[in-house]
């Protein structure tokens, strides 16, 4: 796999999982809840889990292509809040979008 394709996949799966804990009510779309929706703190954590997962396969596609770059702490504040800027569709779409019925 080339760079370009590991970055554009990385960014793909960062979308896709910022997105995930708004667009169902199931913890990691896999186990049930006993809430009726899912409260805004489960959904915060489950994509604090995300975005470590999307961090390791990152790092996994990084030194398959070649030698890992150290990273420091400025790097995980910035992807940090894109991947937070990633989740916003999904949050406006949950809880902004006006309901009708």
């Amino acid at each position: 796999m080339d760079t370009s394709t590991a970055g554009w996949l990385v960014i793909a799966m960062a979308l896709a999982a910022a997105n995930l804990p708004f667009f169902n009510d199931k913890v990691f779309a896999v186990v049930g809840t006993k809430w009726q929706g899912k409260p805004l703190f489960v959904r915060l954590l489950e994509m604090t889990v995300l975005y470590f997962v999307v961090g390791a396969v990152g790092f996994a596609l990084e030194t398959q292509i070649g030698a890992r770059f150290p990273q420091t702490w400025e790097f995980y504040a910035i992807s940090a809040c894109l991947f937070i800027v990633l989740g916003f569709p999904g949050f406006i779409v949950r809880y902004l979008r006006k309901r009708h019925g």
